[in-house]
């Protein structure tokens, strides 16, 4: 089969010929049907995950259709369409996995980045893992459901009640969850790199009642605000932005150090905080909520071979919505 590699930090990912999996205990083969570019593949590349794996596969939101079965694997039947994300395996007994947040366990192992993913024409997969596909989605549009979806419902969750709800960064997640919040009756602002007229537009086109750069401070206070860009510099930005009690989440799984900033910007009872990953739960809450919208994914697909060119295209913001692979 083909396969994307990735070797070293920096080096483009190479094209190779690589023997197709066998399905171990517990595992599905899947035929990859589509894959979704994402914010981390990048930092992975860019050799910003410290515990990757050289000669791993990336590739964490993953549509495809189960070819083969290991022993004692029973949940799926072969034909069966499925996700993979990017929680791709724990260890089920620790503190953690027992008080069902194994997105916090310590020997957890993700898809893409440790276990091989879906830049490639096939991937194995934990069947644990593995989520339904709703039917109402092509396998281009879910691909972007399994990651910039899961993490984004549960960073818009960590958010509360908030009513006036800023977004740092107009990418994948946030044209995900901007729909979500507006389907809740949430006022969403967007924030995008400064002068991204294209990216501001297409906020405004998803319901964003003011879109401007990251530079900027909203029209009134936010209750709450989502960094999704991975730039600690937006973090006393968004501080400044939310009102007294108001919450900042830090969605990205990598961002740049964070500088100082005056306490008085976090005083009046603002809460920092971040996401880690993502749970079962949060996995088949989102698979429900996201017809009910129903979410829209705003996808381009390109060829599997054209993986540098789609990681270079979002490393310059020349994506609006979500890019995705497709063997």
């Amino acid at each position: 089969m083909r396969a994307m590699v990735w070797d070293r930090a920096r080096a483009p990912l190479r094209c190779v010929e690589v023997a197709i999996p066998e399905p171990g205990p517990g595992q599905v083969l899947l035929k990859v049907a589509a894959c979704a570019v994402c914010r981390t593949d990048l930092h992975l590349v860019d050799g910003e995950l410290p515990d990757a794996r050289p000669g791993v596969i990336p590739g964490h939101e993953i549509v495809g259709r189960v070819v083969a079965l290991g022993a004692v694997a029973g949940r799926f039947a072969v034909g069966d369409r499925v996700g993979v994300p990017w929680l791709g395996s724990t260890c089920g007994h620790c503190r953690f996995c027992r008080a069902s947040r194994e997105n916090l366990c310590e020997a957890a192992r993700f898809t893409g980045c440790h276990i091989d993913g879906g830049y490639a024409e096939y991937t194995l997969a934990d069947e644990t893992a593995c989520l339904p596909i709703p039917d109402r989605y092509t396998d281009a549009e879910a691909a972007p459901l399994l990651c910039a979806g899961l993490i984004g419902l549960r960073a818009l969750r960590m958010a509360g009640e908030a009513r006036r709800i800023g977004l740092y960064g107009f990418g994948a997640a946030a044209h995900i969850v901007a729909q979500i919040a507006r389907h809740e009756g949430r006022e969403v602002f967007a924030f995008t790199r400064p002068g991204d007229g294209v990216a501001q537009d297409f906020a405004r086109f998803l319901g964003a009642v003011w879109a401007g750069g990251s530079d900027s401070l909203p029209p009134e206070p936010l209750d709450a605000a989502i960094i999704f860009a991975p730039v600690g510099a937006l973090v006393p930005a968004a501080l400044r932005a939310v009102d007294r009690g108001g919450v900042v989440v830090c969605a990205g799984i990598h961002m740049s150090d964070i500088p100082g900033f005056p306490y008085a910007i976090l005083w009046h009872e603002r809460v920092l905080r971040s996401v880690a990953n993502l749970t079962r739960a949060d996995g088949a809450a989102f698979m429900a909520v996201a017809p009910d919208v129903p979410v829209r994914t705003h996808v381009e697909t390109l060829a599997l071979k054209d993986a540098n060119i789609a990681l270079e295209r979002l490393r310059h913001g020349e994506v609006s919505g979500a890019l995705v692979l497709v063997p």
